[in-house]
């Protein structure tokens, strides 16, 4: 079957995204579904993407969602029905499945990571992966600026994973480093948690050393 999802409004199109790459995250990440062969189950996880955010995010209802990705509404009813926790169970032991259950992804254990994955999202843990890459864009764009302590930080936060909920790991990353002459730890210890994204941190530094009057 072929979906055609008809929709000029991108915050419903951004936000199902988002919801999609965390599933691809809660599923083991795309080199596991690779390694597994169940990349068939994209189009299961995209569909709940959709799904999930229309409900959740503009209230809309079964035939709406049905009418909306093209689906019917009795399989829109299994995947808002969906519970999160044994769709993680069944993904656990993809072990114990037979070669051609992990062929198929049933609609209930895609609407059910597409749950948590939204639940996650809006808690501001976003894909790590997308993370990696707004840092990698964030690192090149202040690269052309006079941030040079902007860059300094994007470059030594390389990897770490978001939410950060609290100064440890920053002060260890950020420890040989100062930001207009004030030691990075010192600055850090003082921001506020938790970080949601690179941008998130860039801002609230930048806040602290305005406090300091230095910025």
């Amino acid at each position: 079957m072929i979906l055609e999802i008809k929709t000029n409004d991108n915050e419903i199109k951004y936000l199902a995204e988002r919801v999609f790459f965390k599933s691809i995250d809660l599923l083991g990440g795309l080199n596991k579904l690779a390694e597994y062969r169940t990349l068939t189950w994209l189009p299961s996880i995209a569909r709940a993407a959709f799904v999930i955010v229309l409900r959740e995010e503009y209230l809309k209802t079964e035939d709406e969602i049905a009418q909306f990705v093209g689906l019917t509404r009795n399989t829109i009813r299994q995947i808002l029905r969906a519970d999160p926790n044994a769709a993680l169970y069944k993904i656990e032991h993809i072990d114990e499945l037979t070669s051609e259950e992990k062929k198929q992804l049933k609609v209930h254990t895609a609407g059910g990571i597409a749950k948590l994955a939204y639940k996650l999202v809006k808690e501001g843990e976003d894909s790590q992966t997308v993370m990696e890459y707004c840092r990698m864009i964030s690192q090149e764009a202040v690269s052309q600026c006079d941030a040079p302590w902007a860059y300094l930080v994007l470059k030594n936060i390389k990897g770490m994973h978001y939410p950060i909920t609290d100064a440890d790991e920053l002060i260890e990353r950020l420890k040989n480093i100062e930001i207009k002459g004030v030691k990075a730890q010192d600055i850090i210890k003082n921001i506020h948690y938790p970080i949601k994204n690179p941008a998130m941190l860039l801002k609230e530094i930048k806040e602290q050393l305005q406090m300091k009057g230095i910025e």
